[in-house]
């Protein structure tokens, strides 16, 4: 049912959009520090099976995804979504551990093996080479390209509207068709705060990390 006022409607369809970014962040940004894993893995067919995953989510559109989340299940396994919200955390998670695990990968395999080797000969485990002396300079590395991401995925999060999540365009677009333009370019103010929060943010944390010369 539509809010009593423009204003409150786009603002409930706001607070969806940002529950749905929320929810995907916090799913997969671990997420896809596992997919990476398994990608680098030595099992060959653990490894292949994660890089041709990854390659169908990363090369078909987030829209497409969306749809057969929402509908396969039903339609082959006759176990209908029951919620499509539920759907579009699934589907969003999917889609960006992917993206997030190529940067993970691409972080990591920045990183000189010769730092690896150093750290045996000073007799540290692998795993304690990796969190005490690659880490720190792994997310140094990718909190650029991360920061771009998570910037697209508060856009992204409009495209729930094509399986009927009441986003905040859609509830603009509710008021457009009723002759009011305005709803439909305050949908552009509350993206650009939001996003540039997230940029103070992640200049914020770029300039706590430049102690880390790398």
């Amino acid at each position: 049912m539509m809010a009593s006022s423009p204003l409150e409607s786009l603002t409930s369809g706001f607070i969806m959009n940002v529950e749905l970014f929320a929810v995907t962040l916090l799913l997969a940004l671990p997420l896809g520090l596992v997919l990476t894993f398994c990608s680098m893995s030595k099992f060959k067919p653990l490894r292949w099976t994660m890089k041709v995953f990854i390659w169908i989510i990363r090369g078909t559109p987030l829209m497409l995804q969306l749809f057969v989340v929402l509908y396969v299940p039903g339609l082959l396994f006759e176990m209908p979504m029951s919620s499509r919200f539920t759907a579009a955390v699934i589907a969003f998670v999917i889609n960006y551990s992917a993206y997030f695990s190529e940067i993970y990968r691409g972080g990591i395999e920045s990183i000189s093996v010769g730092q690896y080797e150093a750290g045996k000969v000073l007799g540290m485990t692998r795993s304690q080479v990796f969190f005490k002396v690659i880490l720190l300079q792994v997310i140094k590395r990718i909190v650029p390209p991360m920061s771009n991401e998570v910037i697209t995925l508060t856009k992204d999060t409009s495209l729930a509207r094509v399986i009927g999540l009441a986003e905040i365009i859609m509830s603009a677009e509710r008021f457009t068709k009723q002759g009011l333009i305005w709803p439909l370019f305050s949908t552009g103010l509350y993206f650009l705060v939001f996003n540039g929060l997230l940029s103070l943010l992640f200049g914020w944390i770029e300039k706590k990390m430049d102690y880390f010369r790398v």
